[in-house]
């Protein structure tokens, strides 16, 4: 198999389909040897039926971990071919069961004989393996419930992409870029306000010049990112944690977290000791990622923003004005 020899373990999902298909297709020439009347694919909702006497769609999904679409198109199939029957719950009129039919039974009754030498056989080729294929699936199934496959391979892109992110300071140069990733970002969810454009107009004046601090995260060598500290007059919150936007084509990076946990270093290098942000509780996204990095929800303070709906609040360990 050179495919897989030169794809490696990207190839894993194609590999177990075509392992599975071949064990399909040699299965049904057991059945036929030994006079089952039963298709391979069958196997895991009749095998249930006639271990767990009658059930409903839904207790048999969740015995064999099947689909209630994949089981449903099962058990027609099996009643096509007499297999099984239908009635309703005893207990419950409005709740359909199925059952093996007397032809099932019979075919159950077969089948039970050829378990005994399936068991042996599957039995033979895991001794004679290096390493036991039915420990080592039930261990990948544990670590799939664990994680899904398709976000681990996000994060993997994730950790990949780190490497083309590059966080640096402010300069008159990513003036038009702080601008215009804020304005994008806030009409797309919002109306632009007065407050927005006295800082993004001058975010020199306004931001840098007072002490404040603006970050802003390269990818690739362009500006993806942006993020400021502004300067409270306020006693309890040293810096506002404002103007973070990002641009939708660089989305998915770990982008927002990495400049949000980079602001928060820079406050605490410079001594603050708590910091404060706004949002609006529409943006989920943004409020799961303030509570990632560490802020806590409070009420009571007058914002110059009419979209402004929640306020949030990080501490460090140390008090302000140590």
């Amino acid at each position: 198999m050179q495919f897989f020899d030169q794809a490696g373990p990207a190839s894993l999902g194609s590999r177990l389909r075509i392992l599975s298909e071949q064990l399909m297709d040699q299965a049904q020439s057991v059945y036929d040897a030994y006079g089952v009347e039963l298709r391979s694919v069958w196997f895991p909702v009749f095998y249930a039926l006639s271990q767990k006497g009658r059930q409903s769609v839904t207790e048999l999904a969740a015995y064999v971990g099947q689909s209630h679409p994949g089981v449903s198109r099962t058990l027609r199939e099996l009643k096509a071919d007499g297999l099984i029957e239908e009635g309703k719950d005893p207990a419950d009129k409005r709740r359909n069961l199925v059952s093996l039919s007397e032809k099932g039974k019979r075919q159950a009754a077969k089948l039970e004989e050829q378990l005994v030498d399936v068991h042996s056989g599957v039995d033979q080729m895991l001794n004679q393996s290096t390493h036991n294929l039915w420990l080592a699936l039930q261990e990948f199934e544990f670590l799939l419930q664990q994680k899904p496959f398709d976000l681990r391979v996000l994060e993997a892109r994730k950790e990949r992409e780190k490497d083309d992110i590059e966080l640096v300071d402010y300069t008159p140069a990513f003036r038009s870029a702080f601008r215009d990733l804020n304005v994008a970002w806030i009409s797309k969810y919002f109306t632009m306000e007065s407050s927005d454009y006295h800082i993004l107009d001058h975010p020199d004046t306004h931001i840098i010049q007072p002490g404040g601090h603006i970050i802003v995260a390269l990818y690739k060598g362009e500006p993806v990112g942006v993020c400021a500290l502004v300067v409270m007059d306020d006693d309890t919150y040293d810096f506002e944690l404002a103007k973070m936007a990002v641009s939708p084509a660089a989305r998915g990076k770990g982008i927002g977290y990495l400049l949000g946990k980079a602001a928060l270093e820079r406050a605490q290098e410079v001594g603050a000791g708590a910091v404060y942000l706004e949002s609006n509780t529409v943006l989920a996204p943004a409020i799961k990622l303030y509570q990632k990095l560490g802020f806590q929800k409070i009420a009571g303070r007058p914002s110059p923003y009419e979209r402004c709906n929640i306020q949030m609040g990080y501490h460090f360990d140390l008090p302000k004005g140590r």
